[in-house]
């Protein structure tokens, strides 16, 4: 990977898998506490179902998201210092923790409803996925994790050179250039 970004570890030709997979569990996770809510409303049973399901794929996804998250984060050094990194990380566990408490008593339950916690359970985990996706979004956006930084005349990265790959001008270069052909 071109620059000096933190890196992805876990990737496939430049394409870090852990932001692939997140969405699988998020939409789990939230999907189940939207169901959660719905048998609270309509109290049929085929609603709580839904949830138990919801919430078994969800932490199955997770495992294969936390897996490629973990890899990451073992994989640069600099990625175990930035703080946000660690609060995402335990806010994600936490979130599987809460699921996999809301899982097992739904399963302890002889009868097709759901436990009293399970709504608030829900929509705990979705309050933290909330604050965890906001953490996995300065990690991306403020301090660049697994964002290749691309020398070309789009991407704003700027590696001091006047010319990009087709010896197009930029930055310092591409103003005078600019200003060249206005006449200023």
């Amino acid at each position: 990977m071109y620059g000096n970004n933190p890196k992805s570890t876990a990737q496939i030709a430049g394409h870090p898998l852990h932001p692939m997979l997140i969405p699988l569990p998020i939409a789990s996770f939230l999907g189940a506490f939207a169901t959660d809510l719905v048998f609270k409303a309509t109290d049929d049973p085929a609603w709580a179902r839904a949830s138990k399901w919801l919430i078994g794929a969800g932490l199955v996804t997770a495992t294969a998201a936390a897996a490629t998250g973990m890899t990451d984060y073992l994989g640069d050094e600099r990625i175990k210092k930035i703080g946000a990194a660690n609060r995402h990380m335990i806010a994600n566990i936490a979130v599987v923790a809460i699921e996999s408490v809301n899982l097992g008593l739904r399963f302890t339950r002889e009868t097709e409803d759901m436990p009293e916690a399970g709504p608030w359970l829900s929509g705990a985990a979705g309050a933290l996925l909330a604050y965890s996706g906001w953490l996995g979004g300065e990690l991306t956006y403020r301090h660049r994790v697994g964002v290749q930084e691309t020398v070309d005349d789009f991407s704003g990265y700027d590696d001091g050179q006047a010319e990009g790959g087709l010896g197009i001008p930029r930055g310092p270069a591409l103003k005078e250039k600019v200003a060249e052909a206005v006449g200023a």
